[in-house]
């Protein structure tokens, strides 16, 4: 892409498309016109800085693009093999749908404790949509966002280091960190629902460290508090960020490889995305599992 050194074509290529607002009295330099804002605008940032200066509330484009078309191709193509569904044996994409069905059955039934109707779908889901985010790493680096920044710079003005565009949503800790805390707010619910609000603070409250009588489980309930408090918390955090930090080290991989080889490196990248293509599934199976152990904890009421 537009880059005038190896540095700056990997900062380029981890860049996110970003829409946010910019305060007023903004200087900026986009589509070659330097320009001074009167008022608050929200418009797309044409570079790092102005995407840093558009604070928390900026959206990843792109991410969320991605994330949202691949969310509802999964769910279409499920649709799509429900309506084929027969009793008979099922064959081609039936046939490997029902085998992804039935191995989440399996690990469902073997990692949670509890009854419930969700557990099961939501597993589906969560392995399902975080394997097509990942499964998007293999594809060569510089195809997708290089037609994206053709049709901007051609139809819109905008000029080659502007046309930011990443294509792995699970490489943008906003997209796992989300998920994440999806996860975490039905843990607490299914925690509150099962052991009602007493039982879930008591379970904050006089855990790990026990006492018998009153007065050591005062002593002892601040630091229980802290302890579980960190426990609960680290949850999310540590799903999140495994699975962003595992991906974006594998982009970080191809753009490098693409950075050095150009226009071979489909061909160069090849021994990596094999390896890759592991470590994507893995991904996507440990965090559907962390999800399932997670949510049996919280129904185990003792």
């Amino acid at each position: 892409m537009a880059a005038s050194s190896a540095s700056e074509y990997i900062k380029h290529h981890l860049g996110n498309l970003t829409y946010g607002q910019l305060p007023a009295g903004y200087e900026r330099t986009c589509h070659g016109h330097d320009q001074t804002l009167n008022d608050a605008t929200w418009t797309f940032a044409c570079n790092a800085q102005e995407a840093s200066d558009m604070g928390f509330a900026a959206f990843h484009v792109d991410s969320l693009a991605w994330s949202g078309g691949l969310g509802i191709l999964m769910c279409f193509l499920f649709w799509l093999m429900a309506r084929k569904a027969s009793a008979g044996t099922p064959s081609g994409m039936l046939n490997f749908v029902e085998m992804i069905i039935e191995f989440i059955d399996t690990q469902v039934r073997d990692s949670f404790h509890g009854k419930s109707k969700l557990i099961a779908p939501l597993s589906l889901v969560i392995f399902c949509w975080v394997f097509l985010m990942n499964l998007m790493d293999l594809i060569p680096v510089d195809w997708v966002p290089l037609t994206f920044q053709w049709i901007m710079t051609t139809f819109f003005g905008w000029s080659a280091h502007e046309a930011y565009f990443r294509i792995v949503p699970t490489t943008d800790p906003n997209i796992t960190m989300s998920m994440s805390i999806c996860v975490f707010f039905l843990v607490v619910f299914y925690s509150i629902k099962v052991k009602g609000v007493g039982g879930f603070m008591a379970e904050l409250s006089f855990k790990p460290f026990e006492a018998k009588g009153p007065l050591g489980k005062i002593i002892l309930l601040p630091i229980n508090l802290v302890l579980e408090t960190i426990s609960l918390l680290s949850k999310p955090v540590s799903l999140g960020l495994r699975l962003f930090g595992n991906m974006y080290a594998g982009e970080f991989v191809f753009i490098l490889v693409a950075a050095m080889m150009g226009t071979w490196q489909a061909v160069a990248a090849w021994p990596w995305a094999v390896f890759h293509i592991l470590v994507i599934t893995l991904q996507a199976f440990i965090f559907m599992v962390l999800t399932i152990v997670y949510m049996s904890m919280a129904v185990e009421e003792h």
